[in-house]
C-alpha cells in the first residue's frame, strides 16, 4: 500500500498527515478552522485517499500559517506515497458541477510544481475561514506535491459551492492521476524515465 506520514512542527504550527493512496477515502481531519476542515473531507472522500490531518496552528494571529502548512504537509505526505511515481496514470482532469457552479481542474503529476488559478469569491469569508486562503492552500499543496494544478471556475456564484466544487474537482482528478494504469504498472510515466 501506498501510505507516507509527515510530521511538520514549527513555531508557528505542530501538524501530524498520514496518507493512503489505495484507500477508500476515509478521514480524521482537525485543523481548528471548521469550514477547512470539511474542504479536506471532500478531498479524501471524492479522492479515495484516506486522509488523516491534525494541525494546532497559532490561529490567535491568523490562519496563514494554519492553512499553508496543513497544504506543505499533505504536499509532502502525498509525494513520499508516490515514491518514484511508477505506474501512476499521472494525468488527471475533472468537471466539478456543483448546483449553479462549475469548475474545471486539471493536473500532472510532473514534479514541476505550478498553480493555475482562475477562481475568485465575492465574499472575504466562508465561516470562520478567509476566502484569500483557499489559492494560498491550493498553491503549498502544489509546491510541495510536485504537481502543475490548474483550477478554473468556469461560473458560479455561491462562494460556498465554488470552494467546495474547486476541492471536489481535485479530488477527482487526483484520484485519477494516483491510480496504477495495469497495462503499464511497472512503468515510469515519462519518456525521461524519471519524473
Amino acid at each position: 500500500m501506498r501510505t507516507a506520514t509527515i510530521t511538520r512542527a514549527t513555531s508557528e504550527t505542530d501538524i501530524a498527515v498520514t496518507v493512503n493512496l489505495d484507500g477508500t477515502g476515509l478521514y480524521e481531519v482537525e485543523t481548528g478552522i471548521g469550514f477547512f476542515d470539511h474542504m479536506l473531507e471532500q478531498l479524501a472522500r471524492h479522492s479515495l485517499i484516506d486522509l488523516h490531518v491534525r494541525t494546532r496552528g497559532d490561529l490567535h494571529i491568523d490562519q496563514h500559517h494554519t492553512v499553508e502548512d496543513t497544504g506543505i504537509a499533505i504536499g509532502e505526505a502525498m509525494a513520499k506515497a508516490l515514491g518514484d511515481k511508477r505506474g501512476i496514470r499521472r494525468y488527471g482532469d475533472a468537471l466539478s458541477p456543483m448546483d449553479e457552479t462549475l469548475t474545471r481542474v486539471a493536473l500532472d503529476i510532473s514534479g514541476r510544481p505550478w498553480l493555475v488559478w482562475n477562481t475568485e469569491f465575492s465574499q472575504k469569508r466562508l465561516g470562520e475561514m478567509d476566502t484569500e486562503m483557499f489559492k494560498h492552500w491550493f498553491h503549498s499543496f502544489a509546491q510541495a506535491a510536485g504537481i502543475t494544478l490548474h483550477i478554473e471556475t468556469l461560473y458560479g456564484e455561491n462562494n460556498h459551492h465554488i470552494a467546495e466544487s474547486a476541492f471536489k474537482g481535485l479530488a477527482r482528478a487526483l484520484r485519477q492521476a494516483v491510480e496504477i494504469d495495469p497495462r503499464k504498472a511497472d512503468a515510469i510515466p515519462s519518456t525521461k524515465g524519471t519524473l
